[in-house]
């Protein structure tokens, strides 16, 4: 893959090559011996390409190839800031800029609470950051919009406030708020946050099935059809294949199972909020643990079709491949760890194709089992709610389905909280923490509007019309 236009940055073009890097040497088992040639492969001679100099992007570098390999500063973290690389930002915070003209009114001055704001010779506001709370209100009366927020991107990205500037002017993360939704990653210019990768994890798997007879299956979420824009669906699945993978299984299948089992936990308990997103299951449990009582007991679609895989297939290894860091965190629970043994994003997935030099479009199509319209739609914001208003039609349940479809963690937390009031009139709330849904995921290879009509569009294509039908698949009801 030369065409570096597949990604939506150059970030996500720079990340691509180092696991792409690691995977080449993991591949032929020369990994370890020619570790350190890794950055100056990226970055050969004396010209530096981002930074002041080269040996500050291959130091940067080096850090990258650590949490490709999968070494971070926590075993349990997903989501790490590279302390070297994020010093390019200004001073978070508000600030008076030049559009200050020392009028008389002085409102910013007037409305602040702690007193943070004064006046000096040049007749300009001046903000002491030492008291300041960074409300906003001093901005919010300017009448000449002259007191900004110069919130770093990785805050503004961060809707669950994880995200605080240390005394060294870096990103810090407090894991007791974050939930490993990667739009940090996203969002960072620098690409200074990124997610840890298990992509020599899932090598492995593949190197020791030769060994030992055991089969790996790739289950796929439903948004992969809105990703690999450069070739066809059934060449993504036959380069799978050709990478060692026993078979392609899509994940929508398994959200076919969980909508069926969620429209009978709603019909019995009346209310009940999703529990397919893990990283707004982890946002529940952590800012609003008094309703975590109401999360759906169903596990994610990944989780209940991997276990059904090695319920009924011996030997069977399962590696769940789509947008979502969280995923990455949501295999390290106890109750799905038994069934999920790595997670890849797409971004890893093209990473891997090409570590192998294989060329998709070159391919022959090959055939992704299939899933209901609705077990597909489940990628995109309101799916997941279409689908369990049709499991509970088509089972004959009540009540119907009022749901509060909610894009990204920020709506989330609009009906959680009239949740909490006991103001929400609806009875389901579908949680999506990405905008979008799984659309929208930070592991995407683009995040573009036309990713929705990809996906319906290939939901429609489904040969099952109903989720009955397509369950009926694996015998199950």
């Amino acid at each position: 893959m030369k065409n570096k236009r597949v990604f939506d940055t150059k970030v996500q073009y720079l990340k691509y090559k180092v696991l792409r890097e690691v995977a080449r040497r993991a591949w032929d088992d020369t990994l370890l011996e020619s570790l350190l040639d890794i950055p100056k492969t990226i970055v050969p001679g004396k010209t530096p390409s981002m930074r002041c100099c080269v040996y500050k992007e291959r130091a940067i570098l080096a850090e990258r190839v650590k949490l490709a390999m999968g070494i971070g500063k926590s075993e349990q973290s997903i989501i790490e800031v590279i302390d070297i690389a994020c010093d390019e930002c200004p001073a978070a915070g508000y600030e008076v800029t030049d559009s200050c003209r020392g009028c008389l009114a002085h409102r910013c001055e007037d409305v602040c609470p702690r007193g943070a704001i004064s006046f000096g010779h040049d007749h300009r506001a001046h903000i002491d950051k030492s008291k300041c709370v960074e409300c906003g209100r001093c901005s919010k009366v300017c009448p000449y919009s002259a007191i900004v927020n110069r919130k770093r991107p990785c805050q503004n990205a961060c809707k669950v406030k994880a995200i605080t500037i240390n005394e060294e002017q870096t990103a810090a993360i407090d894991r007791d708020k974050c939930i490993s939704c990667g739009a940090c990653v996203y969002q960072c210019p620098f690409g200074a946050i990124t997610d840890k990768s298990f992509i020599l994890d899932v090598i492995d798997l593949i190197k020791k099935s030769r060994e030992n007879g055991s089969r790996i299956y790739a289950v796929v979420a439903p948004s992969i059809s809105s990703q690999f824009t450069y070739a066809k669906l059934g060449q993504v699945v036959s380069g799978l294949k050709q990478l060692g993978f026993h078979a392609v299984v899509e994940a929508a299948l398994g959200a076919d199972m969980v909508a069926l089992e969620e429209s009978k936990e709603l019909a019995e308990k009346d209310f009940l909020t999703s529990s397919c997103c893990p990283a707004f299951v982890a946002y529940i449990k952590s800012a609003f643990p008094e309703l975590e009582e109401h999360i759906s007991h169903n596990p994610s679609p990944m989780a209940a079709l991997a276990k059904y895989i090695k319920d009924t297939h011996e030997n069977a290894k399962i590696v769940f491949i789509g947008p979502c860091t969280a995923k990455k965190a949501e295999i390290q629970r106890k109750e799905v760890r038994p069934y999920v043994d790595a997670v890849l994003t797409f971004e890893e997935l093209q990473a891997l194709f090409d570590s192998r030099d294989i060329e998709l479009t070159s391919l022959e199509e090959d055939v992704l089992d299939n899933a209901s319209y609705f077990g597909r739609i489940f990628a995109r914001s309101g799916g997941l709610s279409d689908a369990v208003a049709e499991a509970v039609a088509e089972q004959g349940l009540v009540p119907e389905v009022n749901p509060s479809v909610c894009s990204g963690i920020e709506e989330c937390r609009t009906a959680l909280m009239k949740k909490k009031r006991g103001v929400l009139a609806e009875n389901f709330i579908e949680g999506m923490a990405c905008t979008g849904g799984c659309i929208g995921g930070a592991g995407c290879l683009t995040h573009e509007e036309k990713n929705k009509s990809q996906v319906d569009s290939y939901g429609r294509e489904a040969l099952e019309k109903t989720i009955s039908e397509a369950v009926a698949i694996l015998n199950l009801k």
